[in-house]
């Protein structure tokens, strides 16, 4: 019985000599079976030696494009021809590592099912697998997306549809001035804690002088006069460069939608930024408050900022249902609190007017005014229906 193939993998080939006198150096190679396979690489560059079999078990197991039927097509296959398909995923920026976080996830249990096996039953296994009702639902539409752009590409032509959870009840929660100014202050005279192991003060907690949330600070400004998603917060950058959202400080224009991402329906469109945090991000860049981002922590930009602002809100004593996309809903709700016109509020925000309207119009002041002052008005004369008639019956006796 043939021995079992261990895979491809790396061989150290040893140096070789003649008459004493080095002949060939000791390099890596890959060994696959029967087969070896230079990588260019000597013995110290291992590093260089191990990113060559990357790219070699990438090539080798890569899917075929070709149309198969559906009971032959593994989902993993449709997977990572969706990812070899978005160019914009080798981008590092948080967005992109959050996707591929995602379809890790999926792979992990679609990986060894076929595409035929996509049922309302194997959906609902997945929604109790991942045990988070809005975390499945945003799984799914991964796979869902994946699915079609497989049947776009000519790769299979039967109808595989992907049941979603129903979505949850939205978000209302949304911060006071008071409240947002509060939450900022707490964030700027946060102390770091330690508790002290060794000397006379051994086992307890004493505050530092190290301010762990100031960059928080920083972050929920933004969020609030901008009403920006997270991500593109954590990008956002005085430099303009792959991956960032650039902030034009001389022009005072904010480009939301990092450099090499593509556009999709969460709209990122630029915004000229409110004189007041304009003032803000011009003092923390000259200052050199910032470097790189303008939301750093110990100098390195952040690609999420859950945790931190978790222990805000805790120690802010909010109350549950603040998270970090609650800056959008108070900046959504202070807009139309003012009464600034939707269609202008909308392409602020980087919504559309019907979304505007249908979560945050009831905060404006003029919402449903009219039949506020029609319901409580007495009827006029003109509006009186018996009176109308009697009108209409003079009128027709006049004519004949």
């Amino acid at each position: 019985m043939p021995r079992r193939s261990k895979g491809a993998r790396l061989h150290l080939r040893p140096a070789r000599y003649r008459a004493g006198k080095l002949t060939h150096q000791a390099t890596w190679v890959i060994r696959d079976g029967t087969g070896y396979f230079a990588t260019g690489c000597a013995e110290r560059e291992v590093a260089g030696a191990e990113q060559v079999l990357k790219d070699y078990i990438a090539k080798k197991y890569a899917p075929t494009r070709k149309e198969k039927d559906l009971e032959k097509i593994p989902v993993a296959d449709v997977l990572s021809i969706f990812i070899d398909d978005r160019p914009d995923l080798y981008v590092e920026n948080s967005d992109a590592q959050k996707y591929l976080n995602r379809i890790g996830r999926l792979k992990e249990f679609w990986g060894k099912l076929m595409l035929s096996e996509v049922t309302r039953t194997k959906c609902r296994e997945y929604q109790q697998h991942r045990g988070n009702k809005g975390g499945a639902r945003r799984d799914l539409e991964d796979l869902r997306a994946a699915i079609a752009n497989h049947a776009a590409e000519g790769l299979h032509r039967g109808i595989v549809k992907v049941t979603l959870p129903k979505k949850g009840p939205a978000r209302d929660r949304w911060l006071t001035r008071d409240e947002a100014a509060h939450l900022i202050w707490t964030c700027w005279r946060a102390r770091e804690i330690q508790t002290m192991h060794r000397g006379p003060n051994k086992g307890q907690q004493i505050e530092t002088s190290k301010r762990p949330l100031r960059h928080l600070a920083r972050f929920i400004l933004i969020g609030i006069y901008s009403g920006t998603r997270a991500g593109a917060i954590a990008s956002a950058s005085p430099t303009a460069a792959i991956g960032r959202s650039f902030v034009d400080l001389e022009r005072g224009v904010y480009y939301r939608r990092a450099q090499g991402k593509r556009e999709t329906n969460k709209r990122q469109p630029p915004m000229p930024i409110p004189p007041r945090l304009l003032a803000h991000l011009r003092r923390w860049k000259e200052r050199k408050i910032i470097a790189r981002h303008f939301v750093e922590f110990n100098g390195e930009g952040v690609s999420s900022v859950k945790t931190a602002f978790k222990h805000a809100v805790a120690l802010a004593k909010l109350g549950p249902g603040v998270s970090p996309h609650t800056l959008r809903h108070t900046a959504a709700t202070w807009l139309m609190q003012n009464g600034t016109d939707p269609w202008q509020a909308a392409g602020y925000l980087g919504m559309s007017v019907e979304t505007l309207l249908r979560v945050y119009g009831h905060h404006h002041p003029d919402h449903l005014k009219d039949a506020v002052a029609k319901m409580t008005a007495k009827p006029t004369a003109s509006a009186s229906p018996q009176k109308r008639t009697e009108k209409k019956k003079t009128n027709v006796v006049k004519i004949q």
